[in-house]
């Protein structure tokens, strides 16, 4: 029985929904979407119903709907997602909706409801994603002690909507057989937090600043490149201008480090990950286009010179996106229409000609201000004098006035005059001079700089610099392990943790964002070339460091995987996903050693990372790479077994990158070759249910029946 709310002005229960994706969807499936949204509005409308609900209209892909409780619209909402999950929807796939539901008062006239109330409950809407029901905390409020048996709420916190003043509390209703974990809330505060802190405080820049200012206000400008040699302070300089402009792009200023990015579907990926999308189906370049289309943001690109193939893909973006600005740093330009450039100078220093100038004209330059602002933080004693002025004006100098390279050079204030840290840094310039002549000057210069601080370290510390470049991101308890492990290491006598803390002084490592709550450090990837370089030079180290890096975290997953599956499932994939880039450099060198029992050690947990985050590209370059080592062992019944495990979820993957398309059905069809002779293995029914599912999907009905009778005959 439908129920008509009556008067013109009360307080009801609004419920928005919204078919996640159906842009797509209409231009991928033209006339499969015309049945799909039929079924999609007949399920709907069917539990709005049987809720006593009433549709006040239909907005193209969703639903605006009015119930006289909230007790009622939650219902509405249940029963909508379970028929919708269990429908079947043939060749477009599961249709995923997001659904709101909101109280308050509205206007009516003529039908229809108008006022606040409704504005709030959309933006609510839109925060959520596909499959996912939101409620805003007046709706929880009344629903909270009348909860259908097993539903909860599940509070996630105080968000700023689009074009809201007040912020909303916002609750997920989670059921046992619903899907619970969801990418985090579309909402400006998840945006606007997106810029690391800066360890140090930030010297001088004004005039660059302004002109970076100028420039980003300016709406001609929508793609603004920071170039400069490495160690230059592009990125320090690019996060101070952009921390101003967190008011000026309502939907938030965000970073993404591109130093691991070596492709486009790399550096997508990124972007994707620090703007907390989920991979679907959908190509990604398309899904960031949707959903940043209509987001006034500003998104920095750190490193783009690891992806400057990858410039017209970030141009593409831009023409899709007519609000997103990037602001892009990188050591060369990307050569794509409508970039705009700025070269980053060095800083400030006084020119040859001048001649005795006292230390307070002096800090007047910006390296001199570097200079003597980082040697207080190692020896907060220090000033600079008439006396010292000449060595500290000469070694700004003749480190180019590079930030990074007077950064390594104050690092040794506390153990070196200024006269006699210029005359070191002299005889080290001069031993370099001969080499690598096709570098930039500025970048030989800051390789000498790198060069003179290894020479400084004791030899223990050396190999513990060199160990180091192995690692993606390092945690205190993983080197020590490692180095541990390592002959020519434990040969120098070097207690690990002293290691760490004395090359974090000398800024050759800096401490980095905490994962998992545990200290981490990491190296400039600067520095970490030159350290890889050195590492190189010693092929026994090299191959030691490497082959008991890839042991340890091994080791680790496999430790790993039994927390993944239990009750601290939370706090070990945190831990996991901290180590991600690791567990791929190990994965990739037992991948080259071809060392199928490393590779199961590391594979469940890294599965199960990718899962939860939605990685699936990562899985099917996971699951490949497998394969293809498998094909290298003799071939036995174990052996097959697994390959066909590994072709299913393979199989899932594709199905769930590319839709249903033949290399889906060739992994199933290639799973079930491998149980010729064996069809009474327990192995074979998932193998047959995907197959039967992805016959269904495809519309194929008979060969799904044909392949549901083998599942029966299983059965029996």
């Amino acid at each position: 029985m439908v129920t008509t709310v009556e008067p013109a002005s009360q307080t009801l229960a609004f419920l928005f929904t919204d078919i996640e994706g159906s842009t797509r969807l209409w231009e991928q499936y033209r006339e499969r979407m015309k049945d799909a949204l039929e079924c999609h509005d007949a399920i709907l409308r069917e539990a709005v119903e049987a809720s006593n609900g009433r549709v006040v209209k239909s907005t193209g892909d969703g639903f605006m709907v009015v119930f006289a409780s909230a007790t009622d619209g939650l219902s509405a909402c249940l029963k909508a997602q379970h028929d919708l999950a269990s429908a079947s929807w043939g060749e477009t796939g599961a249709l995923r909706v997001r659904m709101a539901l909101h109280v308050g008062e509205a206007a009516r006239r003529n039908g229809d409801y108008y006022g606040p109330t409704l504005n709030r409950a959309a933006r609510v809407m839109s925060a959520g994603h596909g499959g996912q029901v939101l409620l805003s905390a007046a709706a929880a409020a009344l629903v909270v002690d009348q909860l259908p048996e097993g539903t909860t709420l599940r509070d996630l916190g105080e968000h700023r909507l689009k074009d809201l003043g007040r912020p909303e509390r916002v609750f997920q209703l989670v059921h046992p057989d619903l899907p619970a974990s969801f990418p985090p809330l579309v909402v400006l505060s998840h945006r606007t937090s997106e810029l690391p802190g800066e360890p140090s405080a930030f010297v001088g820049r004004a005039g660059e600043l302004k002109k970076i200012r100028e420039r980003l206000e300016d709406e001609s400008v929508r793609l603004l490149t920071l170039t400069g040699p490495g160690g230059i302070g592009k990125t320090r300089l690019a996060l101070h201008a952009a921390a101003d402009q967190v008011d000026r792009f309502e939907d938030g200023v965000v970073f993404v480090d591109l130093s691991a990015a070596r492709d486009s579907a790399s550096m997508l990926a990124a972007i994707a990950r620090r703007l907390g999308l989920h991979e679907t189906r959908e190509p990604l370049l398309d899904e960031l286009a949707r959903e940043l289309r209509e987001q006034r943001l500003l998104l920095i690109l750190d490193n783009f010179e690891q992806v400057t193939a990858s410039a017209p893909t970030a141009a593409q973006l831009l023409l899709g996106c007519p609000r997103l600005k990037l602001l892009v740093t990188s050591r060369e330009a990307l050569h794509v229409r409508g970039e705009h450039l700025f070269a980053v100078p060095p800083l400030s220093l006084p020119s040859q000609a001048q001649r005795q100038v006292s230390g307070e004209q002096l800090v007047r330059y910006e390296a001199i201000q570097l200079f003597v602002e980082r040697a207080r933080e190692v020896r907060p004693e220090f000033r600079l004098t008439d006396d010292n002025a000449d060595a500290v004006v000469e070694i700004c100098r003749r480190l180019d006035g590079l930030p990074l390279a007077i950064e390594l050079a104050t690092a040794r204030i506390n153990v070196f005059s200024p006269e006699a840290l210029r005359d070191r840094l002299s005889s080290r310039l001069g031993l370099l001079h001969g080499g690598a002549q096709d570098l930039p000057a500025r970048q030989q210069t800051l390789r000498a700089t790198i060069e003179w601080s290894y020479q400084l370290l004791e030899p223990g510390e050396q190999r513990l610099f060199e160990l180091l470049s192995v690692f993606s991101g390092i945690s205190f308890d993983a080197v020590e392990a490692v180095a541990g492990k390592i002959d020519d290491l434990r040969g120098t006598g070097i207690d690990t943790l002293d290691g760490l803390a004395s090359l974090a002084d000398k800024s050759l490592i800096r401490q980095a964002e905490a994962g998992a709550g545990e200290p981490r450090l990491a190296m400039l990837e600067t520095i970490r070339e030159y350290a890889t370089e050195r590492l190189d030079d010693l092929p026994d180290f090299s191959a030691a460091a490497r082959r008991a890096h890839a042991v340890y975290f091994a080791d680790f997953a496999q430790r790993q995987w039994g927390d993944l599956t239990g009750e601290r499932g939370d706090t070990a994939l945190a831990s996991t996903a901290a180590e991600t880039e690791n567990l791929r450099v190990a994965w990739h060198y037992w991948v080259v050693e071809r060392d199928l029992d490393q590779l199961n050690r590391l594979v469940d947990s890294l599965w199960l990372l990718y899962d939860r985050q939605g990685s699936y590209h990562g899985t099917i370059e996971l699951t490949t790479e497998l394969l293809n080592v498998l094909a290298s062992t003799p071939s036995t019944p174990e052996r097959a077994v697994q390959e066909a495990t590994l072709r299913t979820s393979l199989a899932r993957a594709l199905m769930a990158v590319n839709g249903y398309t033949q290399e889906v059905e060739d992994a199933y069809t290639g799973a079930l070759e491998l149980f010729e002779g064996q069809r009474e293995l327990p192995q074979l029914f998932p193998v047959l249910r995907g197959l039967a599912t992805f016959y269904n999907y495809r519309a194929e009905f008979d060969k799904g029946a044909e392949v549901g009778q083998e599942i029966l005959r299983l059965a029996d």
